[in-house]
């Protein structure tokens, strides 16, 4: 690769809309503008020829542990759900965000942010979120961890109500709710997020900025780097149609560039 290919490839990474952004969602995103600038691969090493790869914050590891797995077969067949608290300017106070996740589409299909956790707030979000997304009896499998909001005798009343599946992790297992996990370390690593909130309001104007960037922005590595809302409403195999036709567009351009044979 010539010198001003990879001056090319540095320039679009360190562009204002991907300066946050991993290569992987770069070369998703340019597929769905219609253009091929290099393999993902290829800008991780130009990357590292200018010692720009590296861990950003320091991580434990943990051990991996065997978790339950739920089927979705389509958008709001299975939605997981959690609350997350949020720091604010006052020591000792937290804001609590709730949110609804479609499990097929990791469209967050509802949200609140409220001053406190309780079984009755998570049961009105439930509640209007079914019928906002006119939800079937039978039809849905909620999943969730074993917090108190979560085993209230209210909620479970709704749910049979409303003929929605409850499904719970398993007793003494954190981890059994991956899915509202991820979300939330993908919204507490965001750039915009402030750490802190001063004000109910505050942390109700960001999640409405930040939940229409996740569900219409975001390229997903869980669902072949597109966005929440292209899976949700179906617009998935145009989506991945379009970035094949640019990958053999560009293959036919520069055969010796792909030495595994035509993209798949």
């Amino acid at each position: 690769m010539e010198a001003d290919e990879k001056q090319r490839i540095v320039d679009v990474l360190c562009e204002e809309r991907f300066v946050d952004r991993s290569p992987a969602e770069v070369v998703h995103t340019l597929l769905d503008e219609g253009t091929y600038l290099c393999a993902e691969r290829t800008m991780y090493r130009v990357l590292a020829e200018r010692g720009g790869v590296k861990e950003r914050r320091d991580q434990r590891s943990h051990p991996k542990h065997a978790r339950p797995e739920l089927v979705a077969t389509g958008p709001n067949a299975v939605w997981s759900w959690d609350i997350t608290k949020l720091r604010t300017t006052v020591k000792w106070s937290y804001l609590y965000l709730y949110v609804l996740l479609d499990l097929y589409s990791r469209y967050v299909v509802g949200w609140m942010v409220a001053q406190k956790e309780s079984a009755a707030l998570a049961k009105t979000l439930i509640e209007e979120s079914v019928a906002k997304h006119a939800i079937e009896p039978r039809q849905l499998v909620l999943h969730s961890d074993r917090g108190a909001p979560m085993t209230s005798k209210a909620l479970a009343q709704l749910l049979a109500d409303l003929d929605v599946t409850r499904s719970l992790s398993r007793p003494h297992t954190s981890n059994d709710n991956p899915f509202s996990e991820s979300q939330f370390k993908t919204l507490k690593y965001h750039p915009s997020y402030p750490g802190k909130f001063a004000t109910l309001d505050d942390a109700r104007q960001w999640g409405r900025q930040f939940f229409e960037w996740y569900n219409n922005e975001h390229k997903h590595s869980g669902i072949a780097f597109l966005t929440p809302a292209v899976v949700y409403y179906g617009r998935a195999d145009e989506a991945l149609r379009h970035r094949h036709d640019v990958l053999l567009a560009a293959y036919a351009e520069h055969k010796e560039r792909f030495p595994h044979g035509p993209p798949k």
